[in-house]
């Protein structure tokens, strides 16, 4: 009956008669004492009864319809609740990430003050920038080319520039990962240097592009030399230092080639495979005496960003096509970054190559079918 459904939504007086319901239909009911409880009986008991269940049902619908109508405002104060947190939560990850990212570019330079760095190949645009990152950092530079004179001149540019309280001339050695001999006779003059050493940037590369069947083995023999043999004699000799320290940090350079192989770079991929399993083997081995080992993967070294022309407009960048190469400076702060944070691998490359790098491992056929596709139509342009 209306009357338990008057009771069990506590209905009082004032909604009964607002709602205009029936007296007879609410006899009985103690939230409305001073509705009467006529009697009734027969046919009239009968109208009486499905008059109530009429009325009852009406205010179940009116009260489903009050009940749905709050769920809709909850629902609309949750939507604009989060609407208005996403944004902030965004916007605070952010700010998080950029102060992080801020406190470790701060610590990697002060970390290396003291520290014995040896950079080879330091007459590259890399190389020339990381020693001017590493001296103004108040590192022991030991700065390794092919050139005595070359070297010297960026001596003379790095001390010329700075506080001669705060920093340390660098040393020089000639080193030529092309001559292997040449390079166990460079160790034991590193070694010399300070003694000791705590950081060594392998930064050389030597490349050529040409189908597998037009190199000579003279060739191959002269990139791996460059790109393996030369980094890992280098990497042997100045080892039982390191251990017996039981510190220090080996930091690769390498190419993403090291990861897959193109076209028509037969020798230099494999050289670059080759070192990259190097130092990958060497890593496991040389974790339990307190020495980290690196791999940095890039394109390839571009111009550095001050050379580059500034933008037109602010609009510019939306329109520019980014260079697939890094610049001497982020591959630098790269370089820096991982001193920090020790990360053991760091691919920098933009979306397409870091896809092909992945595609190669999950997805060869497609990898491979790609490449092969690509030879088959440089081809074609090359016969037209």
């Amino acid at each position: 009956m209306l009357t338990t459904y008057v009771e069990n939504n506590h209905l009082s007086c004032a909604a009964i008669k607002r709602a205009q319901i029936p007296e007879y239909c609410c006899s009985g009911s103690t939230q409305c004492p001073a509705v009467p409880s006529p009697a009734a009986s027969g046919p009239q008991e009968a109208d009486r009864s499905k008059t109530c269940r009429s009325w009852e049902s009406m205010l179940r619908l009116f009260n489903d319809a009050k009940h749905l109508q709050i769920t809709q405002q909850d629902m609309n104060l949750a939507w604009a609740t989060s609407a208005f947190l996403v944004p902030c939560v965004v916007v605070l990850t952010a700010g998080f990430f950029y102060l992080y990212g801020a406190v470790l570019a701060l610590l990697s330079k002060t970390s290396v003050r003291n520290k014995v760095v040896i950079i080879t190949n330091a007459l590259s645009e890399l190389g020339k920038e990381c020693a001017g990152v590493f001296h103004r950092g108040g590192a022991r530079l030991i700065l390794c080319g092919k050139s005595w004179e070359k070297l010297e001149e960026l001596a003379d540019d790095l001390t010329d520039g700075s506080d001669p309280t705060l920093t340390f001339p660098p040393k020089l050695v000639l080193l030529d990962f092309g001559d292997v001999d040449g390079t166990a006779e460079a160790v034991s003059e590193v070694l010399e240097c300070y003694g000791c050493l705590d950081i060594l940037i392998f930064n050389s590369s030597m490349k050529v592009k040409a189908p597998a069947q037009t190199l000579t083995l003279e060739t191959d023999k002269l990139l791996m030399d460059n790109n393996y043999f030369g980094p890992i004699t280098l990497a042997k000799g100045v080892l039982p230092s390191m251990i017996s320290r039981r510190s220090g940090h080996l930091i690769l350079v390498n190419s993403i080639q090291g990861k897959l192989a193109v076209p028509f770079r037969t020798a230099y991929a494999a050289s670059k495979h080759a070192v990259q399993a190097f130092f990958d083997c060497l890593r496991a081995e040389v974790e339990e005496y307190g020495i980290s080992v690196s791999t940095i993967n890039h394109t390839f070294i571009g111009r550095s960003s001050s050379n580059t022309k500034p933008p037109k407009s602010f609009m510019s960048p939306l329109f520019t096509k980014k260079p697939l190469g890094v610049s001497p400076d982020e591959a630098t702060a790269e370089i820096m970054k991982t001193l920090s944070n020790k990360k053991k691998e760091v691919l920098m490359a933009p979306s397409l190559p870091k896809l092909a790098v992945y595609a190669r491992s999950f997805f060869p056929g497609v990898f491979f079918s790609v490449m092969a596709a690509g030879v088959n139509n440089s081809a074609a342009s090359e016969q037209t």
